[in-house]
C-alpha cells in the first residue's frame, strides 16, 4: 500500500489512524499542499479530485478518506473500526460523519484561503471562522457522547469514529478552539493519545512533517 497524503492533512491523518489501528503496513508518500502538488499532472491525473489522501493498492488508486476507511474495513476484515452490532454501527457512523459532512466542507484550505483572497479577512477572522462552525458540531458530539455515557472510547476500543475524531480534534487546537466544557471529547482524545498505533499516525511523527517542528 501507498499513502499520498500531507502530514497536517486532517483526511490525511484519518487514513493513516484507520490504518495504524488495522494494523496494515503502507509506504507513506507525501503531497506538498503549500506548494500545491496535488494540482499537478502527476497527481492530478491519477486523481481527479486533486485532493488527499489517495490510497494505492495492488496497481488502484482509491481516494475521498470515508470511502476508504469503509473500504479498508471490507477489504481487511481483521481488526474491524465498525463494530458488528447494527445500532452500535449506526452510532459509530452518525457522530463519524456529523464530523465529516459537517465541518470539513467549510474548514478545509481552500476555503480558509478563500476567506482571505476574496473577502479580505485577516487570520483572526479565519480563526473566528473557524471555531464558529467548530462549535456547531462539536458541542452537540459532546452532549451526545454524553448521553451515551461513553468511557475512554466510544466503545470497547478506538474505531471508526475516532478515526474522524481526532484529526479535528488537531485542527481544533490548532485554531484555539475551547474544550473547557467537553470531558467526553477530551477523555476520547487523551485514551487515545496514549497508544502507539495514534502517535505513529500524528501528524507530528510523519515523514513530511518540518524538522525540528512541533505541530500543534
Amino acid at each position: 500500500m501507498k499513502l499520498y497524503g500531507y502530514f497536517r492533512s486532517s483526511t490525511s491523518y484519518r487514513l493513516r489512524l484507520a490504518l495504524q489501528l488495522k494494523g496494515l503496513e503502507y509506504e507513506n508518500c507525501p503531497v506538498n499542499l503549500v506548494e500545491g502538488e496535488q494540482k499537478g499532472e502527476a497527481f492530478a491525473g491519477r486523481n481527479p479530485f486533486a485532493t488527499v489522501p489517495m490510497l494505492e493498492v495492488d496497481g488502484k488508486d482509491r481516494v475521498q478518506s470515508m470511502a476508504i476507511i469503509e473500504w479498508l474495513d471490507e477489504a481487511y476484515p481483521e481488526k474491524p473500526l465498525l463494530p458488528a452490532d447494527i445500532e452500535q454501527r449506526y452510532l459509530a457512523r452518525e457522530l463519524a460523519y456529523a464530523i465529516a459532512t459537517e465541518l470539513h466542507a467549510p474548514l478545509n484550505l481552500p476555503v480558509l484561503k478563500y476567506l482571505k483572497s476574496e473577502y479580505g479577512q485577516d487570520q483572526d477572522g479565519v480563526n473566528t471562522w473557524y471555531r464558529h462552525w467548530l462549535a456547531r458540531t462539536l458541542q452537540p458530539i459532546e452532549r451526545r457522547l454524553a448521553q451515551l455515557g461513553t468511557g475512554d472510547f466510544l466503545f470497547d476500543q478506538p474505531g471508526f469514529f475516532e478515526v474522524v475524531l481526532m484529526p479535528q480534534i488537531y485542527n481544533a487546537r490548532r485554531f484555539g478552539y475551547d474544550f473547557a466544557d467537553a470531558p467526553h471529547t477530551t477523555r476520547i482524545e487523551a485514551a487515545c493519545l496514549a497508544l502507539d498505533e495514534v502517535q505513529r499516525a500524528h501528524p507530528d511523527n510523519q515523514n513530511d512533517t518540518p524538522e525540528g517542528e512541533t505541530v500543534q
